[in-house]
């Protein structure tokens, strides 16, 4: 079974869409060359991504930290898992400004952790995409476009397109000249001439997306 590296070379996925598509290419030029994300070198804990990922759902950045170091401080540790987790009760979450459906989210995935439910790290480089998606969108709290992130900006696949993200949606209007955003499927038809590097693709429809709003406030990358 083949194994799959965290990221991919950049330069080549640059030339292959500047080549595969005018229109996106013609952009890619005027934005520059993106480098290769940093998050792909970095050690990665799936259980403890997802957990944190709940407790930043629909919180700004800032207010999600603070709800996050009072559960590190809570149960002791940097290291949210089952067992971690396992150490406080759900007032004691509560008290640090977890939500109940966000406590709920993350007993269920302490849960689905101590059976044997959550592939790890070597495990998901052996696993598709879609079976990495498969195997954790069951989690409560857990949806397609947040383990698309994870494939993307900690796994580092390179053919991953968010076809229910706004920006990208919106990203993908501008580079075609539409009068409306792209539904979903028709986002992943056009986006058939960007494979096998369609995250690379979503980085720059990204961009595109925040350019077309200029001095505005960027639009969202997810669909929240």
């Amino acid at each position: 079974m083949p194994r799959h590296a965290r990221g991919f070379d950049t330069e080549a996925a640059f030339d292959h869409l500047a080549r595969r598509d005018r229109k996106l290419g013609t952009w890619m030029k005027r934005i520059g060359y993106i480098e290769p994300q940093p998050t792909w070198r970095k050690p990665f804990d799936p259980v403890d991504a997802l957990a944190r990922a709940i407790l930043y759902q629909q919180l700004s950045g800032k207010a999600a930290a603070t709800i996050v170091g009072r559960v590190e401080t809570a149960i002791g540790s940097k290291r949210l898992h089952y067992d971690t987790l396992g150490r406080v009760d759900d007032l004691a979450l509560r008290a640090c400004g977890v939500s109940g459906n966000k406590a709920l989210a993350l007993r269920d995935l302490s849960a689905r952790e101590a059976s044997g439910e959550i592939p790890n790290l070597r495990q998901m480089s052996v696993m598709h995409q879609d079976e990495i998606v498969a195997a954790l969108v069951p989690v409560r709290g857990i949806g397609r476009w947040t383990v698309e992130m994870m494939l993307m900006f900690r796994l580092g696949r390179p053919d991953v397109l968010p076809i229910d993200d706004l920006g990208i949606r919106k990203g993908a209007q501008r580079v075609d000249k539409l009068e409306a955003m792209p539904t979903p499927k028709e986002l992943l038809a056009r986006g058939e001439r960007w494979g096998p590097y369609r995250t690379y693709a979503s980085q720059y429809l990204w961009r595109i997306a925040d350019f077309v709003a200029e001095a505005k406030t960027p639009t969202k990358r997810s669909q929240d």
